[in-house]
Protein backbone atom coordinates (compact mmCIF):
# COMPACT_ATOMS: atom_id res chain seq x y z
CA UNK A 1 0.00 0.00 0.00
CA UNK A 2 1.26 3.10 -0.91
CA UNK A 3 -0.25 6.30 1.16
CA UNK A 4 -1.80 9.09 -0.32
CA UNK A 5 0.48 11.56 0.90
CA UNK A 6 4.05 10.12 -1.05
CA UNK A 7 7.28 10.28 0.22
CA UNK A 8 9.31 12.73 -1.98
CA UNK A 9 9.95 15.71 -0.47
CA UNK A 10 8.94 19.23 -2.28
CA UNK A 11 11.00 22.00 -2.85
CA UNK A 12 9.48 24.38 -0.48
CA UNK A 13 11.89 27.50 0.85
CA UNK A 14 9.68 28.57 3.48
CA UNK A 15 6.38 26.11 4.93
CA UNK A 16 3.42 28.00 6.68
CA UNK A 17 4.80 28.77 10.13
CA UNK A 18 8.30 30.20 9.16
CA UNK A 19 8.75 33.83 8.55
CA UNK A 20 10.50 34.70 5.47
CA UNK A 21 12.70 38.23 5.69
CA UNK A 22 10.49 40.97 5.48
CA UNK A 23 11.39 41.91 2.20
CA UNK A 24 10.52 38.64 0.48
CA UNK A 25 7.47 39.32 2.05
CA UNK A 26 6.48 42.40 0.21
CA UNK A 27 7.64 41.33 -2.82
CA UNK A 28 5.44 38.11 -3.26
CA UNK A 29 2.56 40.12 -1.64
CA UNK A 30 3.27 42.53 -4.50
CA UNK A 31 3.41 39.71 -6.90
CA UNK A 32 0.26 38.21 -6.42
CA UNK A 33 -1.30 41.52 -5.64
CA UNK A 34 -0.17 42.12 -9.26
CA UNK A 35 -1.84 39.16 -11.06
CA UNK A 36 -5.15 39.16 -8.81
CA UNK A 37 -6.23 42.86 -8.64
CA UNK A 38 -7.08 43.52 -11.94
CA UNK A 39 -9.90 40.59 -11.56
CA UNK A 40 -11.09 42.08 -8.09
CA UNK A 41 -11.47 45.41 -9.82
CA UNK A 42 -12.62 43.81 -13.36
CA UNK A 43 -15.72 41.98 -12.03
CA UNK A 44 -18.03 44.04 -9.88
CA UNK A 45 -17.52 46.81 -12.82
CA UNK A 46 -18.58 44.20 -15.20
CA UNK A 47 -21.72 43.53 -13.03
CA UNK A 48 -22.56 47.08 -12.52
CA UNK A 49 -22.12 48.15 -16.16
CA UNK A 50 -24.39 45.60 -17.55
CA UNK A 51 -27.08 46.01 -15.07
CA UNK A 52 -27.12 49.61 -16.22
CA UNK A 53 -26.59 50.45 -11.83
CA UNK A 54 -24.67 53.95 -12.62
CA UNK A 55 -20.80 55.28 -11.35
CA UNK A 56 -22.08 55.75 -8.26
CA UNK A 57 -22.83 52.25 -7.48
CA UNK A 58 -19.89 51.15 -9.74
CA UNK A 59 -17.18 53.12 -7.87
CA UNK A 60 -18.59 52.23 -4.71
CA UNK A 61 -18.69 48.59 -5.75
CA UNK A 62 -15.27 47.80 -6.46
CA UNK A 63 -14.06 50.21 -3.63
CA UNK A 64 -15.75 47.19 -1.47
CA UNK A 65 -14.70 44.25 -3.01
CA UNK A 66 -11.09 45.73 -2.54
CA UNK A 67 -11.86 45.95 0.82
CA UNK A 68 -13.94 42.19 1.59
CA UNK A 69 -11.54 40.64 -0.68
CA UNK A 70 -8.32 41.93 1.46
CA UNK A 71 -9.99 41.45 4.76
CA UNK A 72 -10.75 37.95 3.84
CA UNK A 73 -7.60 37.04 2.39
CA UNK A 74 -5.88 38.10 5.84
CA UNK A 75 -8.08 35.74 7.56
CA UNK A 76 -7.29 33.09 5.52
CA UNK A 77 -3.80 33.44 6.02
CA UNK A 78 -3.96 34.20 9.99
CA UNK A 79 -7.63 32.05 10.81
CA UNK A 80 -9.59 32.09 13.78
CA UNK A 81 -9.51 29.30 16.36
CA UNK A 82 -7.95 26.03 16.70
CA UNK A 83 -6.87 24.35 13.48
CA UNK A 84 -8.61 27.03 11.67
CA UNK A 85 -12.29 27.52 12.63
CA UNK A 86 -12.65 29.93 10.69
CA UNK A 87 -9.85 30.73 8.28
CA UNK A 88 -7.81 28.21 6.11
CA UNK A 89 -3.83 29.24 8.07
CA UNK A 90 -2.34 29.24 4.58
CA UNK A 91 -2.04 31.52 1.31
CA UNK A 92 -5.62 31.63 -0.49
CA UNK A 93 -6.23 34.68 -2.12
CA UNK A 94 -9.72 35.75 -2.14
CA UNK A 95 -11.48 38.31 -4.59
CA UNK A 96 -14.77 38.78 -6.14
CA UNK A 97 -16.30 35.65 -8.51
CA UNK A 98 -16.92 35.79 -12.21
CA UNK A 99 -19.57 33.01 -11.30
CA UNK A 100 -22.04 34.95 -9.42
CA UNK A 101 -21.68 37.47 -12.94
CA UNK A 102 -24.79 36.32 -14.15
CA UNK A 103 -27.26 36.19 -11.20
CA UNK A 104 -25.77 39.28 -9.86
CA UNK A 105 -26.80 41.10 -13.32
CA UNK A 106 -30.38 40.33 -12.82
CA UNK A 107 -30.56 40.93 -9.13
CA UNK A 108 -29.19 44.33 -9.50
CA UNK A 109 -31.57 44.94 -12.50
CA UNK A 110 -35.03 43.03 -11.30
CA UNK A 111 -34.24 44.18 -7.53
CA UNK A 112 -31.54 46.59 -7.37
CA UNK A 113 -28.46 47.03 -4.90
CA UNK A 114 -30.67 46.46 -1.72
CA UNK A 115 -32.07 43.13 -3.31
CA UNK A 116 -28.70 41.82 -4.29
CA UNK A 117 -27.36 42.70 -0.83
CA UNK A 118 -30.11 40.75 0.52
CA UNK A 119 -29.43 37.72 -1.81
CA UNK A 120 -25.82 37.02 -0.75
CA UNK A 121 -26.58 37.33 2.85
CA UNK A 122 -29.24 35.12 2.97
CA UNK A 123 -27.45 32.82 0.47
CA UNK A 124 -24.09 32.69 2.56
CA UNK A 125 -25.68 31.52 5.67
CA UNK A 126 -25.92 28.39 3.37
CA UNK A 127 -22.47 27.82 3.00
CA UNK A 128 -21.46 28.85 6.64
CA UNK A 129 -23.79 25.67 7.15
CA UNK A 130 -21.86 23.34 4.68
CA UNK A 131 -18.86 24.15 6.49
CA UNK A 132 -19.82 23.44 9.83
CA UNK A 133 -21.64 19.61 8.37
CA UNK A 134 -18.94 19.26 5.96
CA UNK A 135 -18.16 15.29 7.12
CA UNK A 136 -21.96 14.82 6.03
CA UNK A 137 -21.18 15.27 2.55
CA UNK A 138 -16.90 13.76 2.53
CA UNK A 139 -19.04 10.84 -0.29
CA UNK A 140 -20.09 13.36 -2.71
CA UNK A 141 -17.12 15.84 -2.56
CA UNK A 142 -14.81 14.04 -2.99
CA UNK A 143 -11.03 14.47 -3.92
CA UNK A 144 -12.10 13.10 -7.08
CA UNK A 145 -14.71 16.62 -7.49
CA UNK A 146 -12.59 18.40 -5.93
CA UNK A 147 -9.73 17.97 -8.29
CA UNK A 148 -12.32 17.89 -11.08
CA UNK A 149 -13.01 21.95 -9.96
CA UNK A 150 -9.77 22.94 -9.55
CA UNK A 151 -8.89 21.69 -13.32
CA UNK A 152 -11.60 23.17 -14.32
CA UNK A 153 -10.86 26.54 -12.53
CA UNK A 154 -8.09 26.49 -15.49
CA UNK A 155 -9.93 26.27 -18.24
CA UNK A 156 -12.59 28.77 -16.73
CA UNK A 157 -10.23 31.32 -16.64
CA UNK A 158 -8.08 30.57 -19.82
CA UNK A 159 -10.54 32.45 -22.16
CA UNK A 160 -9.88 35.80 -19.89
CA UNK A 161 -5.94 34.84 -20.36
CA UNK A 162 -6.38 34.37 -24.42
CA UNK A 163 -8.24 37.85 -24.66
CA UNK A 164 -6.12 39.76 -22.31
CA UNK A 165 -3.10 38.57 -23.98
CA UNK A 166 -3.84 41.09 -27.39
CA UNK A 167 -6.25 43.40 -25.13
CA UNK A 168 -4.79 46.95 -25.54
CA UNK A 169 -5.52 50.83 -26.69
CA UNK A 170 -6.36 51.73 -30.02
CA UNK A 171 -3.68 52.88 -32.24
CA UNK A 172 -0.80 50.26 -30.37
CA UNK A 173 1.57 48.83 -33.08
CA UNK A 174 0.80 45.34 -33.74
CA UNK A 175 3.32 44.26 -32.31
CA UNK A 176 3.26 45.76 -28.81
CA UNK A 177 0.96 42.39 -27.36
CA UNK A 178 2.73 39.69 -28.50
CA UNK A 179 6.13 41.38 -27.60
CA UNK A 180 5.19 41.96 -23.94
CA UNK A 181 3.81 38.60 -23.97
CA UNK A 182 6.66 36.78 -25.31
CA UNK A 183 8.98 38.71 -23.23
CA UNK A 184 7.17 37.77 -19.71
CA UNK A 185 6.38 34.08 -20.93
CA UNK A 186 10.21 33.46 -22.06
CA UNK A 187 11.86 35.00 -19.27
CA UNK A 188 9.35 33.29 -16.65
CA UNK A 189 9.45 29.71 -18.39
CA UNK A 190 13.41 29.53 -19.21
CA UNK A 191 14.16 31.01 -15.42
CA UNK A 192 11.44 28.08 -13.61
CA UNK A 193 12.87 25.49 -15.69
CA UNK A 194 16.50 26.67 -14.87
CA UNK A 195 17.13 28.35 -11.28
CA UNK A 196 16.08 27.10 -7.85
CA UNK A 197 16.87 28.61 -4.69
CA UNK A 198 16.17 31.96 -3.49
CA UNK A 199 16.24 32.76 -7.46
CA UNK A 200 12.62 31.19 -7.48
CA UNK A 201 11.12 33.77 -5.58
CA UNK A 202 12.16 36.58 -8.46
CA UNK A 203 11.09 34.80 -11.36
CA UNK A 204 7.18 36.57 -11.62
CA UNK A 205 9.10 39.93 -10.89
CA UNK A 206 11.57 39.24 -13.20
CA UNK A 207 8.91 38.25 -15.92
CA UNK A 208 6.57 40.82 -15.27
CA UNK A 209 9.58 43.78 -15.38
CA UNK A 210 10.78 42.20 -18.91
CA UNK A 211 7.31 42.07 -20.44
CA UNK A 212 6.60 45.85 -19.15
CA UNK A 213 9.97 47.18 -20.21
CA UNK A 214 9.19 45.49 -23.94
CA UNK A 215 5.45 47.32 -23.83
CA UNK A 216 7.49 50.88 -22.71
CA UNK A 217 9.07 50.86 -25.88
CA UNK A 218 5.72 50.57 -27.63
CA UNK A 219 3.84 53.16 -25.36
CA UNK A 220 2.09 50.18 -24.10
CA UNK A 221 2.75 50.77 -20.31
CA UNK A 222 0.46 53.83 -19.32
CA UNK A 223 2.35 55.97 -16.59
CA UNK A 224 0.01 58.99 -16.92
CA UNK A 225 -2.37 56.81 -15.34
CA UNK A 226 -0.61 56.18 -12.11
CA UNK A 227 0.20 60.15 -12.35
CA UNK A 228 -3.22 61.15 -12.69
CA UNK A 229 -4.22 59.23 -9.84
CA UNK A 230 -4.94 60.84 -5.98
CA UNK A 231 -3.03 59.50 -3.40
CA UNK A 232 -5.90 58.80 -1.27
CA UNK A 233 -9.44 58.68 -2.01
CA UNK A 234 -12.96 56.68 -0.85
CA UNK A 235 -16.12 56.45 -3.20
CA UNK A 236 -18.44 59.34 -3.51
CA UNK A 237 -21.26 56.90 -2.88
CA UNK A 238 -23.17 55.50 0.38
CA UNK A 239 -24.12 52.25 1.47
CA UNK A 240 -26.88 51.44 -0.30
CA UNK A 241 -28.71 49.13 2.13
CA UNK A 242 -31.25 46.13 2.57
CA UNK A 243 -34.52 45.29 0.90
CA UNK A 244 -36.30 43.00 3.75
CA UNK A 245 -39.40 42.18 1.27
CA UNK A 246 -39.26 38.77 0.56
CA UNK A 247 -40.99 39.41 -2.91
CA UNK A 248 -41.56 36.90 -5.72
CA UNK A 249 -38.60 38.29 -7.19
CA UNK A 250 -36.42 37.43 -4.10
CA UNK A 251 -37.89 34.30 -3.83
CA UNK A 252 -37.43 33.34 -7.88
CA UNK A 253 -33.87 34.42 -7.67
CA UNK A 254 -32.77 33.00 -3.96
CA UNK A 255 -32.48 29.14 -5.62
CA UNK A 256 -30.08 30.25 -8.27
CA UNK A 257 -27.99 31.99 -5.24
CA UNK A 258 -27.70 29.32 -3.43
CA UNK A 259 -26.32 26.76 -6.44
CA UNK A 260 -23.65 29.08 -7.16
CA UNK A 261 -23.04 29.26 -3.78
CA UNK A 262 -22.44 26.22 -3.42
CA UNK A 263 -20.43 25.40 -6.57
CA UNK A 264 -17.98 28.03 -5.55
CA UNK A 265 -17.83 26.68 -2.30
CA UNK A 266 -16.82 23.73 -3.59
CA UNK A 267 -14.21 25.39 -5.62
CA UNK A 268 -13.03 26.12 -2.62
CA UNK A 269 -12.87 23.00 -1.31
CA UNK A 270 -10.96 22.38 -4.24
CA UNK A 271 -8.43 25.53 -3.35
CA UNK A 272 -7.75 24.41 0.25
CA UNK A 273 -6.66 20.72 -0.72
CA UNK A 274 -4.42 22.06 -3.24
CA UNK A 275 -2.59 24.69 -1.34
CA UNK A 276 -1.76 22.23 1.99
CA UNK A 277 -0.28 19.81 -1.09
CA UNK A 278 2.18 22.75 -2.22
CA UNK A 279 2.65 23.78 1.43
CA UNK A 280 4.90 21.43 2.87
CA UNK A 281 8.42 19.84 2.68
CA UNK A 282 7.42 16.57 3.31
CA UNK A 283 3.71 15.83 1.79
CA UNK A 284 1.03 15.12 3.79
CA UNK A 285 -2.66 14.13 3.95
CA UNK A 286 -4.79 17.09 3.80
CA UNK A 287 -6.56 18.29 6.64
CA UNK A 288 -10.23 18.83 6.71
CA UNK A 289 -10.48 20.82 9.72
CA UNK A 290 -8.36 23.34 7.50
CA UNK A 291 -10.75 22.82 4.63
CA UNK A 292 -13.69 23.53 7.08
CA UNK A 293 -11.83 26.96 8.11
CA UNK A 294 -11.21 28.04 4.58
CA UNK A 295 -14.63 27.27 3.59
CA UNK A 296 -15.98 29.24 7.17
CA UNK A 297 -13.57 32.09 6.02
CA UNK A 298 -14.79 32.40 2.73
CA UNK A 299 -18.41 32.53 3.76
CA UNK A 300 -17.79 35.61 6.28
CA UNK A 301 -16.15 36.75 2.99
CA UNK A 302 -19.66 35.96 0.87
CA UNK A 303 -21.69 37.55 4.18
CA UNK A 304 -19.12 41.02 4.29
CA UNK A 305 -19.87 41.23 0.65
CA UNK A 306 -23.92 41.05 1.16
CA UNK A 307 -23.23 43.51 3.97
CA UNK A 308 -21.67 46.21 1.48
CA UNK A 309 -23.78 45.17 -1.40
CA UNK A 310 -20.69 43.96 -4.07
CA UNK A 311 -19.84 40.48 -5.90
CA UNK A 312 -19.43 37.76 -3.65
CA UNK A 313 -15.92 36.30 -2.88
CA UNK A 314 -14.06 33.30 -4.11
CA UNK A 315 -10.93 31.39 -3.83
CA UNK A 316 -8.28 32.36 -6.45
CA UNK A 317 -6.37 29.67 -7.31
CA UNK A 318 -3.47 31.90 -8.63
CA UNK A 319 -2.51 32.28 -4.65
CA UNK A 320 -1.73 27.84 -4.76
CA UNK A 321 0.27 28.40 -7.91
CA UNK A 322 2.75 30.85 -7.04
CA UNK A 323 3.26 28.94 -4.27
CA UNK A 324 4.20 26.42 -6.52
CA UNK A 325 6.28 28.68 -8.38
CA UNK A 326 7.88 30.11 -5.63
CA UNK A 327 8.13 27.49 -2.75
CA UNK A 328 7.01 30.27 -0.81
CA UNK A 329 4.16 29.17 1.84
CA UNK A 330 4.56 31.55 4.69
CA UNK A 331 1.11 32.59 6.21
CA UNK A 332 2.97 36.36 6.09
CA UNK A 333 2.60 36.75 2.55
CA UNK A 334 -1.15 35.77 2.39
CA UNK A 335 -1.32 38.56 4.91
CA UNK A 336 0.84 40.90 3.17
CA UNK A 337 -1.52 40.03 -0.21
CA UNK A 338 -4.51 41.20 2.14
CA UNK A 339 -2.73 44.68 3.58
CA UNK A 340 -2.41 45.14 -0.37
CA UNK A 341 -6.21 44.84 -1.19
CA UNK A 342 -6.76 46.96 1.85
CA UNK A 343 -4.27 49.97 0.32
CA UNK A 344 -4.86 49.73 -3.51
CA UNK A 345 -9.05 50.42 -1.95
CA UNK A 346 -7.35 53.68 -0.06
CA UNK A 347 -4.95 54.85 -2.49
CA UNK A 348 -6.26 55.32 -5.92
CA UNK A 349 -2.24 55.56 -6.71
CA UNK A 350 -1.40 52.30 -5.55
CA UNK A 351 -4.37 50.67 -7.43
CA UNK A 352 -3.32 52.50 -10.48
CA UNK A 353 0.38 51.55 -10.43
CA UNK A 354 -0.90 47.17 -10.09
CA UNK A 355 -3.51 47.97 -12.67
CA UNK A 356 -0.95 49.87 -15.28
CA UNK A 357 0.59 46.71 -15.71
CA UNK A 358 -0.49 45.74 -19.62
CA UNK A 359 -2.68 43.40 -20.36
CA UNK A 360 -0.47 41.13 -22.24
CA UNK A 361 1.98 40.93 -19.29
CA UNK A 362 -0.59 39.50 -16.70
CA UNK A 363 -2.04 37.18 -19.83
CA UNK A 364 1.06 35.74 -19.61
CA UNK A 365 2.06 35.47 -16.35
CA UNK A 366 -1.57 33.95 -16.11
CA UNK A 367 -1.01 31.73 -18.83
CA UNK A 368 1.76 30.03 -16.50
CA UNK A 369 -0.30 30.05 -13.28
CA UNK A 370 -3.21 28.31 -14.33
CA UNK A 371 -0.72 25.65 -16.48
CA UNK A 372 0.57 24.40 -13.04
CA UNK A 373 -2.71 24.68 -11.45
CA UNK A 374 -4.56 22.10 -14.21
CA UNK A 375 -1.37 19.62 -13.35
CA UNK A 376 -2.41 20.17 -9.62
CA UNK A 377 -6.10 19.13 -9.97
CA UNK A 378 -4.92 15.88 -11.85
CA UNK A 379 -2.43 15.40 -9.13
CA UNK A 380 -5.20 15.30 -6.93
CA UNK A 381 -7.26 13.29 -8.69
CA UNK A 382 -4.80 10.65 -9.29
CA UNK A 383 -3.43 10.63 -5.83
CA UNK A 384 -6.92 9.70 -4.52
CA UNK A 385 -6.57 6.65 -6.74
CA UNK A 386 -8.35 6.23 -10.46
CA UNK A 387 -10.38 3.34 -11.26
CA UNK A 388 -12.66 3.55 -14.04
CA UNK A 389 -15.69 4.62 -12.26
CA UNK A 390 -13.79 7.80 -11.06
CA UNK A 391 -12.03 8.29 -14.67
CA UNK A 392 -15.66 8.46 -16.34
CA UNK A 393 -16.63 10.67 -13.63
CA UNK A 394 -13.45 13.09 -14.50
CA UNK A 395 -13.75 12.74 -17.88
CA UNK A 396 -17.40 13.47 -18.72
CA UNK A 397 -17.04 15.89 -15.82
CA UNK A 398 -14.32 17.88 -17.30
CA UNK A 399 -15.58 18.00 -21.06
CA UNK A 400 -19.21 18.97 -19.66
CA UNK A 401 -17.63 21.80 -18.38
CA UNK A 402 -15.30 23.04 -20.87
CA UNK A 403 -18.41 22.42 -23.21
CA UNK A 404 -20.62 25.00 -21.34
CA UNK A 405 -18.07 26.82 -21.16
CA UNK A 406 -17.78 27.72 -24.83
CA UNK A 407 -21.50 27.42 -25.27
CA UNK A 408 -20.87 24.08 -27.56
CA UNK A 409 -23.40 22.03 -26.13
CA UNK A 410 -27.26 22.63 -26.72
CA UNK A 411 -26.73 26.50 -26.17
CA UNK A 412 -29.98 26.42 -28.40
CA UNK A 413 -32.36 24.61 -26.61
CA UNK A 414 -31.61 25.92 -23.25
CA UNK A 415 -33.18 28.83 -21.85
CA UNK A 416 -31.17 31.76 -21.48
CA UNK A 417 -31.44 32.26 -17.97
CA UNK A 418 -30.21 28.48 -17.68
CA UNK A 419 -27.88 29.21 -20.20
CA UNK A 420 -25.89 32.16 -18.79
CA UNK A 421 -25.92 30.10 -15.29
CA UNK A 422 -24.60 27.18 -16.57
CA UNK A 423 -21.84 29.25 -18.81
CA UNK A 424 -19.59 29.02 -15.97
CA UNK A 425 -17.40 25.82 -16.55
CA UNK A 426 -16.69 25.77 -12.82
CA UNK A 427 -20.97 25.90 -12.88
CA UNK A 428 -21.90 23.30 -15.07
CA UNK A 429 -18.75 20.69 -14.60
CA UNK A 430 -18.75 20.45 -10.90
CA UNK A 431 -22.79 19.63 -10.61
CA UNK A 432 -22.05 17.18 -13.47
CA UNK A 433 -19.41 15.52 -11.15
CA UNK A 434 -21.09 16.12 -7.97
CA UNK A 435 -24.54 14.31 -9.61
CA UNK A 436 -22.39 11.09 -11.42
CA UNK A 437 -20.65 11.07 -7.26
CA UNK A 438 -24.25 11.17 -6.18
CA UNK A 439 -25.48 8.20 -8.71
CA UNK A 440 -22.11 5.90 -7.54
CA UNK A 441 -23.08 6.25 -3.99
CA UNK A 442 -26.62 5.51 -4.39
CA UNK A 443 -26.37 2.64 -6.96
CA UNK A 444 -24.12 1.23 -4.63
CA UNK A 445 -24.32 -1.97 -2.80
CA UNK A 446 -26.21 -1.44 0.00
CA UNK A 447 -24.06 -0.80 3.67
CA UNK A 448 -24.02 -2.84 6.84
CA UNK A 449 -23.01 -0.41 10.18
CA UNK A 450 -22.56 -1.17 13.46
CA UNK A 451 -22.05 1.28 16.80
CA UNK A 452 -20.21 0.61 19.95
CA UNK A 453 -17.85 2.40 22.41
CA UNK A 454 -14.29 3.63 21.17
CA UNK A 455 -13.04 0.75 23.62
CA UNK A 456 -10.89 -2.56 23.30
CA UNK A 457 -13.91 -4.17 25.26
CA UNK A 458 -16.05 -3.96 22.07
CA UNK A 459 -13.76 -5.62 19.62
CA UNK A 460 -15.70 -8.92 20.27
CA UNK A 461 -19.29 -7.19 18.78
CA UNK A 462 -17.19 -5.41 15.94
CA UNK A 463 -15.90 -8.92 15.05
CA UNK A 464 -19.02 -10.89 15.39
CA UNK A 465 -20.25 -8.27 12.96
CA UNK A 466 -17.43 -8.37 10.54
CA UNK A 467 -17.21 -11.95 10.48
CA UNK A 468 -21.40 -11.71 9.33
CA UNK A 469 -20.93 -9.10 7.05
CA UNK A 470 -18.36 -11.31 5.27
CA UNK A 471 -20.37 -14.98 4.86
CA UNK A 472 -23.21 -12.77 3.35
CA UNK A 473 -20.52 -12.08 0.83
CA UNK A 474 -19.42 -15.51 -0.20
CA UNK A 475 -15.97 -14.55 1.48
CA UNK A 476 -14.36 -17.16 3.38
CA UNK A 477 -12.49 -17.37 7.09
CA UNK A 478 -9.00 -16.39 6.11
CA UNK A 479 -10.86 -13.04 4.85
CA UNK A 480 -12.88 -12.64 7.68
CA UNK A 481 -9.98 -13.21 9.98
CA UNK A 482 -8.44 -9.69 7.86
CA UNK A 483 -11.20 -7.58 8.16
CA UNK A 484 -11.17 -8.41 11.86
CA UNK A 485 -7.58 -7.82 12.15
CA UNK A 486 -7.57 -5.22 10.24
CA UNK A 487 -10.32 -3.54 12.23
CA UNK A 488 -8.41 -4.04 15.11
CA UNK A 489 -6.03 -2.69 14.94
CA UNK A 490 -7.46 0.56 13.40
CA UNK A 491 -9.80 1.02 16.55
CA UNK A 492 -6.07 0.39 18.53
CA UNK A 493 -4.94 3.13 16.30
CA UNK A 494 -7.68 6.05 17.16
CA UNK A 495 -7.66 5.11 20.96
CA UNK A 496 -4.09 6.06 20.84
CA UNK A 497 -4.67 9.30 18.95
CA UNK A 498 -3.71 11.60 21.61
CA UNK A 499 -5.24 9.68 24.73
CA UNK A 500 -5.40 6.79 26.22
CA UNK A 501 -8.19 3.94 27.20
CA UNK A 502 -9.43 5.22 29.94
CA UNK A 503 -9.38 9.20 29.04
CA UNK A 504 -11.52 7.85 25.78
CA UNK A 505 -14.31 6.92 27.58
CA UNK A 506 -17.50 7.64 26.56
CA UNK A 507 -16.35 8.12 22.63
CA UNK A 508 -18.30 6.47 20.59
CA UNK A 509 -17.45 4.34 16.92
CA UNK A 510 -19.69 4.05 13.59
CA UNK A 511 -18.26 0.87 11.56
CA UNK A 512 -19.66 1.28 7.95
CA UNK A 513 -19.07 -1.54 6.30
CA UNK A 514 -19.64 -2.01 1.91
CA UNK A 515 -18.27 -4.40 -0.61
CA UNK A 516 -17.00 -3.31 -3.80
CA UNK A 517 -18.39 -6.30 -5.98
CA UNK A 518 -16.61 -9.39 -4.96
CA UNK A 519 -13.03 -7.78 -5.39
CA UNK A 520 -13.25 -5.98 -2.23
CA UNK A 521 -14.26 -4.03 1.03
CA UNK A 522 -14.13 -1.03 2.11
CA UNK A 523 -14.61 -0.18 5.74
CA UNK A 524 -15.60 3.24 7.48
CA UNK A 525 -14.26 4.04 11.32
CA UNK A 526 -16.57 7.72 12.07
CA UNK A 527 -15.05 8.41 15.72
CA UNK A 528 -14.64 11.61 17.96
CA UNK A 529 -11.56 14.11 16.71
CA UNK A 530 -8.60 12.97 18.01
CA UNK A 531 -4.98 14.24 16.99
CA UNK A 532 -2.12 13.31 14.36
CA UNK A 533 -3.09 11.96 10.75
CA UNK A 534 -2.80 7.83 10.34
CA UNK A 535 -1.90 8.61 6.82
CA UNK A 536 1.13 10.76 7.63
CA UNK A 537 2.13 8.51 10.43
CA UNK A 538 2.24 5.33 7.88
CA UNK A 539 4.19 7.72 5.62
CA UNK A 540 6.89 8.55 8.12
CA UNK A 541 7.06 4.41 8.76
CA UNK A 542 8.22 3.90 4.96
CA UNK A 543 10.76 6.26 5.67
CA UNK A 544 11.62 4.79 9.15
CA UNK A 545 14.40 1.56 9.82
CA UNK A 546 11.81 -1.24 9.78
CA UNK A 547 13.81 -3.69 11.79
CA UNK A 548 13.03 -1.79 14.87
CA UNK A 549 9.96 -0.52 14.99
CA UNK A 550 8.31 1.55 18.27
CA UNK A 551 6.10 0.42 20.43
CA UNK A 552 3.02 2.63 19.49
CA UNK A 553 4.20 1.76 15.75
CA UNK A 554 3.50 -1.85 15.84
CA UNK A 555 -0.78 -1.23 15.20
CA UNK A 556 0.66 1.38 12.34
CA UNK A 557 2.48 -1.68 10.40
CA UNK A 558 0.10 -4.29 10.88
CA UNK A 559 -2.60 -1.96 9.56
CA UNK A 560 -0.60 -1.51 6.22
CA UNK A 561 0.09 -5.74 6.18
CA UNK A 562 -3.67 -5.84 6.10
CA UNK A 563 -4.59 -3.32 3.72
CA UNK A 564 -4.48 -2.03 0.52
CA UNK A 565 -5.45 1.47 1.15
CA UNK A 566 -5.92 3.47 4.36
CA UNK A 567 -7.24 7.57 4.04
CA UNK A 568 -7.90 10.03 7.22
CA UNK A 569 -9.72 12.11 6.68
CA UNK A 570 -9.96 14.95 9.61
CA UNK A 571 -12.69 17.29 10.70
CA UNK A 572 -13.35 19.27 13.51
CA UNK A 573 -16.57 16.87 14.97
CA UNK A 574 -15.24 13.55 14.26
CA UNK A 575 -12.09 11.74 12.46
CA UNK A 576 -13.25 8.87 9.82
CA UNK A 577 -10.61 6.63 8.65
CA UNK A 578 -11.44 4.42 5.78
CA UNK A 579 -9.87 1.39 4.96
CA UNK A 580 -10.19 -0.55 2.22
CA UNK A 581 -8.84 -4.45 1.75
CA UNK A 582 -8.74 -6.16 -1.41
CA UNK A 583 -10.08 -9.96 -1.59
CA UNK A 584 -7.72 -12.29 -2.84
CA UNK A 585 -8.96 -15.11 -5.47
CA UNK A 586 -8.58 -18.20 -3.05
CA UNK A 587 -10.83 -15.86 -0.13
CA UNK A 588 -13.92 -15.84 -2.40
CA UNK A 589 -14.94 -19.26 -2.11
CA UNK A 590 -17.21 -20.12 1.56
CA UNK A 591 -15.65 -22.63 3.46
CA UNK A 592 -17.89 -25.31 4.56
Amino acid sequence: MQPATGHRDQYVLYEPDERPPRAVTILLGFQAATVTISTIVLMPAIVARAAGAGETYLSWSVFAALIVSGLTTMLQATHIGHVGRIGAGYILVMGASGAFIAVCVTALVEGGPAMLATLIVVSSLIQFALSAHLSLLRRIITPTVTGTVIMLSAVTVMPIVFDKLTDVPAGTPPLAAPASAAATLVVIVMLVLRVSGVWRLRVPLMGIVAGCLVASFFGLYDVRRVGAAAWIGVPTGGWPGFDLGSGPVFWSLLPAFVLVTLVTAIKTIGDAVAIQRVSWRKPRAPDFRVVQGAVAAASVGNLLSGLVSTVPNIAYSAGTSITELTGVAARRVGVCIGIVFLAAAFLPKLSALLLAVPNPVVAAYLLVLMSLLLILGMRIIVQDGVDYRKATVVGVSFWVGVGFQNQLIFAEYIGERWLVLLGNGITAGGLTAILLTLFIELTAPRSQRIETALAVADLPKIRAFLEAFAARRGWNVAMADRLCLAAEETLQILIQQGEDEATAKGRRLRLVARSDGASAANLEFVAATSEGNIEDHMAILAERDVTAPLEHEISLRLLRQFTSSVRHQQYHDSDIVTIRIDVLPRERETTA
